[in-house]
């Protein structure tokens, strides 16, 4: 009996190499952090990142993006070590998607392709599903000259899920079409939802709010002893969960809601409307930040300017501030570093306590300090969580107390 043959089914894993224009007043620092992150998400979409290039320039070049010199130094690279993709920090106009292509022969993908895909492989729901498709296709339709040219000759990948493989939908009117569809549908889901709001009308509203990959999907099956999908990549979960809590005796509604991000397609925000509803309907929003990432104060930053656009930055919030064994554990080590090195004024963060007491000042109410994972603090934020909902409960039914 001769020798048996395996074969490799699983697919390689994509390599690829990311580009960043820093912005005029961008300092190195920062430009690291940006290109971590989105070295983050090239892994969340299930490719491996090979190098980074950065390319300094008063504003990015009109044909190419980064200028014909450094477009000729990455296409050294990529054609050296057989990249598969080429990931830009910045959305790339049609023309410039063009011409970077035809020069490297690869695949191009910009930061809104990337985000869009990772919510394509992470929705779960027929909405989420419908949403992101939707995104898809008014993403591509401006972009239906070039991208197909290049679909043809690849063999699916990163920036490859969702619509539109087959010639016919390169038709302008069949993807105006599509898209039309896709939104029919989505009002029968936000009708759906609308429903089922109204059902729940009466009840306080509670929604996680932050940026992603902050721990707010862990947060929400602590304390609603559930079980939603949690997992330390972006944009873990993409789909609305809500579950009913009780505190105390008294009952309310908690929504854990996509995560926002730097630079977030305003396409996929505009698609996530029926989502973001959870938002915008909720009486408390529990803005959830992981205190432990070095620009937590940036990614606030990002939180509200997305409640801002959402029309939801009005409303009451609780800021609890995640990961805190994460964060001590990196100041530990800072101090260690400091004392070895003799070095006094070496930049150590600031203690738990002064960060609350700057945040309390800040917020004008209690900033909690938790950590999700290890259970640290929990029963505190529970008691203040019970304390707001309660508040407002009986301001809607004072007769219940």
């Amino acid at each position: 009996m001769g020798k048996q043959k395996y074969y490799e089914t699983a697919k390689p894993q994509e390599t690829a190499v990311l580009v960043a224009v820093p912005a005029y007043k961008q300092t190195d620092e920062q430009t690291n952090e940006y290109l971590d992150e989105l070295a983050f998400l090239t892994e969340t979409a299930g490719a491996v990142t090979l190098k980074r290039f950065i390319q300094k320039l008063d504003k990015p070049d009109i044909r190419t993006f980064v200028g014909s010199g450094k477009l000729e130094e990455i296409k050294a690279y990529v054609t050296e070590h057989k990249v598969d993709m080429v990931i830009f920090d910045d959305d790339l106009t049609p023309s410039q998607v063009r011409n970077i292509e035809r020069e490297l022969q690869v695949k191009i993908v910009d930061r809104s392709l990337l985000i869009l895909d990772i919510f394509a492989l992470r929705a779960k729901t027929a909405q989420a599903h419908t949403q992101v498709e939707l995104a898809q296709y008014q993403y591509l339709l401006p972009r239906l000259t070039n991208l197909w040219t290049h679909l043809s000759k690849q063999k699916g990948g990163i920036g490859m899920k969702g619509p539109g493989e087959t010639e016919i939908e390169t038709d302008r009117r069949i993807v105006r079409d599509k898209i039309s569809l896709l939104r029919d549908r989505l009002e029968k889901f936000e009708k759906q939802n609308f429903e089922q709001r109204k059902s729940r009308a009466g009840m306080v509203r509670v929604a996680l709010v932050g940026y992603t990959n902050v721990g707010k999907s862990t947060l929400m099956n602590l304390l609603s002893k559930s079980d939603v999908f949690a997992e330390n990549k972006l944009f873990a979960t993409v789909d609305a969960t809500v579950r009913k809590v009780v505190l105390d005796n008294i009952p309310f509604l908690l929504s854990d809601t996509v995560g926002f991000i730097r630079k977030l397609p305003t396409k996929l925000i505009e698609a996530f409307k029926s989502t973001l509803d959870e938002i915008r309907e909720a009486d408390l929003l529990v803005h959830v930040v992981d205190v432990s990432h070095p620009s937590f104060e940036d990614q606030i930053a990002v939180v509200n300017n997305t409640l801002l656009d959402i029309n939801s930055a009005d409303k009451p919030v609780l800021l609890v501030f995640n990961k805190i064994d994460q964060y001590l554990e990196q100041r530990e080590q800072e101090m260690q570093e400091e004392s070895a090195n003799n070095e006094e004024g070496h930049e150590v963060r600031p203690s738990i306590e002064d960060l609350k007491a700057t945040y309390m000042a800040k917020v004008h109410a209690p900033a909690l300090f938790i950590s999700a994972t290890n259970r640290i603090n929990i029963d505190e934020l529970r008691a203040e969580l019970q304390r707001r909902v309660a508040e407002i409960h009986f301001e809607r039914y004072p007769n219940n107390v």
